[in-house]
């Protein structure tokens, strides 16, 4: 348990940011989500709209630290090639 102030007020930042951590990930994992099912139904047309959505979702992520870059841009990765993988 904290004890000084500024200990105190460290925590309750801490668990404000949390909160708004885990509400932009579960938004992120979201979009992301749209996108597999999408792919796995086969519907290209339904994985490029949701793809047009999840993209900058997984950048804003990366860019406020939620995920790391190199991840979001490896899940932006693997979505584009199975996307592009539907149209052959």
């Amino acid at each position: 348990m904290a004890n000084t102030t500024s200990a105190k007020k460290a925590t309750r930042k801490i668990a404000r940011r949390t909160m708004i951590n885990k509400s932009r990930r579960t938004q992120m994992r979201g979009a992301v989500r749209l996108v597999e099912d999408a792919i796995e139904r086969g519907d290209r047309d339904a994985a490029v709209k949701a793809m047009a959505r999840a993209e900058p979702e997984l950048m804003r992520a990366a860019q406020r630290s939620i995920v790391h870059r190199n991840t979001a841009s490896r899940k932006v990765s693997r979505l584009t090639h199975q996307i592009a993988k539907l149209a052959k």
